[in-house]
């Protein structure tokens, strides 16, 4: 039997429609037969832990002065009660640099309280593992130390300036060679998507993104969603009817491949692509995506739609540090949102102190010439160069981006910046805290 394909769309013939049909409903009958047969052990996961570690600072607001004591009150629960002879692990100390490590610390009241200071500014952290019948059970609370404080340790090379707008002139004089397809799947009655892609820095070199615009017409603000670290499928950044929004990957690889395809890729040739070339300004992977970023902006001016003035941009985590980079590299752009900026501070662990993701000398002494290539791509040293307004967030308990390292980029920013804190998160937010920023950004649009 053959099949047909037109515009994308799989035809069968007619005569094997009935016989499909039959097949799928055995299909589904099948499904169904097994769901219900398994349905005690699907349905019945927990969402939540069954014994609960809580470690609790003796402050509300979790912040603290050089040298104030600090308490942190641990408790591990079970069925809501304390546990006793519970038996727990702990770290105290800096981020990553512990001062007090204990093991097999037995809690014959379910409880213990654990005090310590420090004498600079920074994040103190207490971590604790509670081990229940082959289990392990983790929680942690950070708090600030005179937070405001923290100052960068990553130095601001003398040509940066020089070397970043040479850098994005040569990306402008490319031809952008825009293309897009609309997805008719994806629109909606007031809502056209569409896949498109550019040319990045150099030719060949493409961006791919999702773009949604308005139906209606008129011209209207416009919002760049920048990545998080990875290689997968991104969807539309979706911020209403009345606003474009353009989200865009860093990879130069389409959207709509398999899925095997970007895990081959994450586990080949792009895993650990930050660092790539890490001793070379001009060939380290972050050049091309920091410009492509430059140029998304450069395909948001070329679409009819765009008002021309009002454009911003966000993202978290990796896309919080590029919201960042993007920001101080474009004056284009108004206004940006970032959620846990990445990539900030990176020497902060030569320095016996929290560096940013991805944690490049944690583990590992620096090869040659890494620390002074870094420097370019630090996004510290953007921060310092960001003047339009900008709202922040994240937790203290985040390990992934350390707060120490947001902070050494967010005490420089010479801008007009709000920071929104939820204190305990780690890694990742809250839907009031996406809420949030959508507000905020809507808001920027005048909407």
């Amino acid at each position: 039997m053959t099949c047909l394909y037109r515009n994308h769309r799989l035809y069968l013939p007619k005569r094997s429609f009935n016989y499909y049909i039959m097949r799928k409903s055995l299909f589904l009958l099948c499904v169904l037969l097994v769901c219900i047969a398994n349905s005690t052990s699907v349905l019945a996961q927990p969402a939540q832990k069954l014994v609960h570690v809580i470690v609790s600072p003796d402050r509300d607001d979790w912040k603290y002065s050089v040298n104030d004591p600090v308490k942190f009150t641990v408790q591990v629960l079970q069925y809501g009660n304390l546990l006793k002879n519970v038996v727990v692990d702990y770290e105290l100390g800096p981020e990553y640099f512990p001062t007090e490590v204990k093991k097999d610390v037995v809690l014959k009241e379910g409880k213990m309280t654990l005090k310590a200071s420090m004498k600079v500014p920074g994040f103190l952290r207490c971590k604790v593992k509670a081990k229940v019948n082959g289990r392990t059970y983790e929680e942690l609370a950070t708090v600030a130390i005179d937070e405001d404080k923290i100052q960068p340790t990553v130095a601001d090379p003398k040509d940066f300036d020089e070397f970043w707008s040479k850098a994005v002139k040569s990306a402008h004089e490319q031809p952008l060679d825009p293309i897009m397809e609309l997805l008719p799947e994806k629109c909606t009655s007031t809502k056209n998507v569409y896949q498109v892609n550019f040319q990045n820095e150099r030719r060949g070199s493409r961006v791919y993104g999702m773009l949604i615009v308005p139906k209606k017409p008129g011209k209207y603000p416009a919002v760049l969603q920048v990545p998080g670290a990875g290689i997968y499928a991104h969807v539309p950044f979706d911020l209403g009817d009345d606003i474009i929004t353009l989200q865009i990957g860093i990879h130069g690889i389409a959207f709509d491949l398999p899925k095997e395809t970007y895990s081959n890729l994450s586990n080949g040739a792009l895993a650990s692509y930050n660092r790539i070339n890490m001793n070379d300004r001009d060939r380290h992977y972050y050049k091309r995506v920091y410009l492509g970023c430059v140029r998304a902006i450069d395909f948001i001016y070329s679409l009819p739609e765009f008002d021309g003035q009002t454009l911003g941009v966000t993202g978290g985590s990796q896309g919080g540090a590029l919201s960042i980079v993007t920001a101080a590299l474009d004056s284009r752009v108004k206004f940006l949102a970032a959620l846990y900026p990445a990539l900030c501070d990176h020497t902060g662990y030569l320095h016996n102190r929290a560096g940013g993701w991805p944690h490049y000398f944690r583990n590992e002494k620096p090869g040659v010439n890494e620390v002074e290539t870094l420097a370019y791509f630090d996004v510290v040293n953007f921060a310092r160069r960001v003047k339009v307004q900008g709202w922040y967030s994240w937790g203290y308990n985040d390990m992934t981006c350390p707060p120490t390292s947001m902070y050494s980029a967010y005490n420089v920013i010479p801008g007009q910046k709000e920071l929104h804190l939820y204190l305990e998160t780690h890694h990742w937010t809250y839907p009031e805290q996406q809420q949030e920023r959508h507000a905020w950004l809507r808001n920027k649009c005048g909407k």
